[in-house]
This record gives C-alpha cells, sequence and structure tokens, in this order.
C-alpha cells in the first residue's frame, strides 16, 4: 500500500479557509479520553505531569538499522533504546504488579524496546498478560512501523488502542540515509529498496491501525541537514494516513550521526510549526528510556523496580 502525500491546497477563499482550519490546532486537550491518564498523548503541561507510565523492556532485537540508533543494556544513559536488563513476558507481568505498588498512579502500559516490539512475539504475548491481569490499565505500543501492517489486528486484539509509529521521512532519498538497511521477509534489503518498503509499511500500518480505533501518533526525529526541511511533508503525509499527533523529537547526535550537531531551539520550533499545520503537536517529550517507570521528567522508580534479583544477563532465547 502506497500512501502519497495530498495534492497541494487550491489557490483562492477555499485555500484561504482550509489553511486557517489546519492553522487552528489549539493547546487544549486534543484527546479528552486521553488527556490527564496518558502522559505521551496529553497535550497540556498539567495533563502530562497527571499520571505516570510503566515502560516494559521485553523486545530483544530489531528489523531496521538507525543512523542515529544504538541500542545498550545500563542503567545510566536517559534516551530510547536503553534499558537496565531484557524481560520475559512473564517476568514483566511480575514488574507491573511490582510497579504498580510503587507508583499508584500508572495509568499506562508501554512497549517501546530496546528493540521493536513487533520483530518478535514477546511484546504481544507481554501485552496480552497485562490486559488480561490488569484490563483498565492504558496498553500503548511504540514501533517503527514495518511489521505494522501484517500485526495491525493483533495489536488490537491483545488490548492495544495508542500506537506510536516513528515516521523520519517519507522521501526515499532521505529514509535511505536514515535506516540504510531493513529485514524484511527474510530478505536484507538496502538504500532506496529498503526506504521503499519501510515508508509503504509505516503509512499501511498507521491506517490499519487507525481503522480499528487505535489513537495514533507520530514520532520524528529531527535530524539537521537531513530531514529538518521535510517535515511538513512528513506530517501531512501521517496525518492523511490517519495520524492524530506528532512528536517531533530532537537528535541525539550518537553512533552514525555522532557528527551532527543536536537542532537548534529555533529549528525544532520551526518544524513544530510545520507540522502543526496538519497535526496536533506533542510537545512535553522526555525520551525515555525503554524501562522508564514514572512520570515524565518528574520521577524516576525504575532503580527500585530493577534493583532486585532478576536475572542479570541482558538476552533470552527468542523461542
Amino acid at each position: 500500500m502506497n500512501i502519497l502525500p495530498p495534492s497541494p491546497p487550491p489557490s483562492g477563499t477555499a485555500c484561504a479557509a482550509r489553511d486557517m482550519r489546519l492553522t487552528a490546532f489549539p493547546a487544549e486537550p486534543a484527546f479528552p479520553h486521553l488527556e490527564g491518564q496518558h502522559p505521551c498523548f496529553s497535550t497540556t503541561k498539567e495533563g502530562h505531569a497527571q499520571s505516570a507510565r510503566l515502560h516494559l523492556p521485553v523486545s530483544p532485537g530489531c528489523n531496521i538499522t538507525c543512523a542515529f540508533c544504538k541500542r545498550d543494556f545500563n542503567g545510566v544513559e536517559h534516551r530510547p533504546g536503553v534499558a537496565a536488563r531484557l524481560l520475559t513476558p512473564e517476568q514483566a507481568l511480575e514488574i507491573v504488579h511490582r510497579a504498580l505498588e510503587l507508583c499508584p498512579t500508572i495509568n499506562v502500559v508501554g512497549i517501546a524496546g530496546p528493540g521493536d516490539p513487533l520483530f518478535t512475539s514477546h511484546a504481544l504475548r507481554t501485552f496480552e498478560l497485562v490486559h488480561a491481569a490488569y484490563p483498565s490499565l492504558i496498553m500503548c505500543l511504540s514501533t517503527n512501523g514495518l511489521m505494522l501492517p501484517e500485526r495491525a489486528a493483533e495489536v488490537i486484539a491483545v488490548g492495544v488502542r495508542t500506537v506510536t509509529v516513528t515516521v523520519n521521512a517519507v522521501d526515499p532519498a532521505i529514509q535511505a540515509v536514515v535506516s540504510p538497511v531493513i529485514a524484511w521477509q527474510r530478505q536484507r534489503l538496502e538504500g532506496d529498496a529498503a526506504a521503499r518498503r519501510l515508508i509503504d509499511n509505516q503509512l499501511a500500518g498507521i491506517a490499519a491501525v487507525a481503522g480499528r480505533g487505535a489513537t495514533v501518533k507520530v514520532n520524528t526525529v529531527l535530524i539537521p541537514g537531513l530531514n529538518d526541511a521535510h517535515i511538513g511533508t512528513v506530517a501531512r503525509s501521517v496525518a492523511a494516513a490517519g495520524a492524530a499527533m506528532i512528536n517531533i523529537i530532537p537528535l541525539i547526535p550518537q553512533h552514525h550521526l555522532a557528527h551532527i550537531r543536536a537542532p537548534s531551539a529555533t529549528a525544532l520550533h520551526r518544524a513544530r510549526k510545520e507540522a502543526r499545520q496538519h497535526l496536533q503537536v506533542f510537545t512535553h517529550c522526555q525520551r525515555c528510556r525503554a524501562d522508564a517507570c514514572g512520570v515524565p521528567g518528574v520521577s524516576d522508580f525504575a532503580p527500585q523496580l530493577y534493583g532486585d534479583n532478576l536475572a542479570a544477563e541482558p538476552t533470552f532465547s527468542h523461542g
């Protein structure tokens, strides 16, 4: 499925009216049922700080390579792709029990790594266990989207209702630099072929889960000199596919993009302004670890959760 960006708006009065509508996304709650319940879908600072979330690091591997991504196991770095250790689905359920005792305001259980949650079956099995034990908790998935079209029905079946898809470009020439290699149907795809497959699957996956009732947010890493002039096009394309919100994440200079400076505040503001023409923009991201627990930017219970006798090995059998 290839969802192309909408055509440019017509000129004249109709265009002006449409532009007024597109620039009218307010700072008020975009999703009343999630405001104050899910910090990553709350558009006000108050709502963002009301509830805690728990990330479960159960995903061992990834099916794409991203130039900015360096996954690791440690207890000191505060960024995506990092966790203290890897959990089995059964261990993850025990972590939920203990996390709720430490932090009763947890409303969200999310899986965001350290690998991609849809590359293996561990994340969906974990959601199944947690949703059965705690049906009132919000289940949240964060994925690169490559496997989302074919697993969309499973995602909804295990109770997930909020989905975040990382989309860094909808231009294959840009995407091929961001993610030069992917693993797709037991094949290694590189360059333009990899970029086109990933983009097509991301947009098709967004449409698939949005069409099944999930609220979809897109994460876009802002990379100076690469996709910083492309953010409006990304926002327009994912909105057409069914996304309802976008989160522009400043690049953390590391791995193969360690030579690129982080975007300035001005560049971030400009990117958000462009995205806001098409989508509600989330602005409170704390770039959380894959094992975060607590209120983002306010409290952190992860050291208490993982300072126990859980198996110290960072990996387990992929089954």
